[in-house]
């Protein structure tokens, strides 16, 4: 089901991804804790592809969050598996809708298997990032680490099957701005995965 990873915005984001990781999380996992836990989010979030988004997916969290460096990518995580869960349900909708072409419910239900991949890839996720042992963080945060990039590969993969010129117009953009939501929180997930796990080590 895997199909080719095409270079449009969706394609790049894993690329963006990792270079942002490269740039700036050795540097923001240790910066001086902010002393209430809404500047620690602005400031954990500022190393984020996504900055606004990340800021605003987690502030009803703050009070959960504290200035946690794990608790913060643990809570994006849940946003992110939270938005994907509502996001394929929405999809199981609009593939039984009146008036689709076989294109499109095709392009749906694949879209829908791919969003159960990275419904089961962030539900593991955060039961490993709620389990992290000293002996063992290493491996179980390279878990985490693969996981969550997985799931960013499946969910671009759900939007490129809504690249087709044989698509209607206004199911590919609401399909698609569903898919980019959920990718760009996945990208900030996985920045503060990898900036926790700068942090630790």
């Amino acid at each position: 089901m895997a199909s080719a990873f095409s270079y449009n915005s969706f394609g790049f984001l894993l690329i963006l991804v990792a270079f942002s990781s490269l740039i700036n999380i050795s540097s923001a996992g240790r910066q001086i804790a902010p002393k209430t836990s809404i500047e620690f989010i602005r400031t954990s979030c500022s190393s984020t592809t996504y900055p606004k988004l990340c800021y605003e997916s987690l502030l009803t969290q703050a009070s959960m969050i504290q200035t946690s460096p794990q608790l913060i990518a643990h809570a994006a995580l849940n946003v992110t598996l939270s938005t994907a869960k509502s996001t394929s349900a929405l999809m199981v909708k609009l593939a039984k809708s009146q008036g689709l072409k076989p294109t499109e419910v095709g392009a749906m239900q694949d879209c829908v298997e791919e969003l159960e991949d990275t419904i089961d890839e962030l539900r593991k996720s955060i039961s490993e990032m709620g389990q992290l042992k000293g002996s063992n963080f290493g491996l179980m945060i390279n878990d985490i680490q693969t996981w969550v990039s997985a799931a960013l590969t499946d969910e671009n993969t759900c939007a490129d099957g809504f690249g087709g010129k044989n698509m209607n117009g206004s199911v590919k953009t609401a399909v698609r701005s569903k898919i980019v939501t959920i990718a760009h929180l996945t990208s900030n997930a996985l920045a503060l995965v990898n900036s926790y796990a700068s942090f630790h080590g």
